[in-house]
């Protein structure tokens, strides 16, 4: 069992990718610190800790003295003509997405450095990489954070911390509800994508496991792109 023995900090995790990302954690032997707005499911090795990144204050110094992982995942797919946005929803998806990626690895900073090799995990999205309709304010702030991971592996390298990024694209998640509503939406997602499919939770968390897991001990600084092809392949 890969982790057992270690303390992983999902923020998120009861629904979607982070759900999927915890459950595949627990299998292997982990003890999971979950901070979200919900609750868990309860399991002996899950501890819950109720949090708002977007109001955050001091909820994260009940952590554990050592901390072996960090996994990131609150993000959002706001989808809008560039015209009709404002400012402020610019200013959203970045406190979300970005920012608050901070705020938590700044609080669990401590933690990863005494466990003498550590990993963090972010999210991106393959509309950083491959230019999508209506995708402005999301691929703004997901920019930032692989900005903020590459630049983040580099500081923390010496520090035995690793620091990667996964970039998925659609995926069957509560968050993407609307975009695969009908047999016709997901058939089209299908054919967008070189592999002839949209991507499902557990596709991205066998990506974000590795990552946190010894078996990628000499990674970090990277962008990993879960998306079916998307961003690499050109589709015929």
């Amino acid at each position: 069992m890969k982790f057992r023995g270690k303390n992983i900090l999902i923020i998120g995790g009861t629904s979607g990718i982070g759900k999927s990302t915890l459950e595949t954690l627990l299998e292997e032997g982990a003890s999971v610190i979950v901070a979200s707005r919900q609750e868990p499911p309860a399991h002996d090795n899950v501890t819950h800790i109720s949090l708002d990144v977007l109001n955050m204050t001091d909820e994260l110094d009940t952590l554990p003295d050592q901390l072996h992982g960090v996994v990131y995942t609150p993000g959002t797919i706001t989808l809008k003509p560039f015209q009709s946005l404002k400012p402020a929803d610019f200013q959203k998806e970045i406190e979300l997405n970005a920012i608050g990626a901070v705020k938590v690895i700044q609080a669990a900073l401590k933690s990863l450095r005494a466990a003498k090799g550590a990993s963090i995990v972010l999210f991106s999205t393959v509309a950083v990489k491959v230019g999508l309709n209506f995708h402005t304010a999301v691929a703004m702030a997901k920019g930032a954070v692989e900005g903020l991971g590459r630049s983040l592996a580099a500081e923390l390298a010496n520090k035995h911390i690793r620091v990667n990024v996964v970039a998925p694209s659609l995926t069957d998640t509560p968050l993407a509800e609307n975009l695969l509503s009908t047999e016709e939406k997901k058939e089209a997602s299908n054919k967008r994508h070189p592999l002839g499919r949209y991507g499902k939770p557990q596709d991205v968390a066998q990506a974000v496991t590795y990552l946190l897991s010894d078996d990628s001990s000499w990674v970090t600084g990277q962008v990993f792109h879960v998306d079916g092809g998307l961003s690499a392949v050109k589709h015929l």
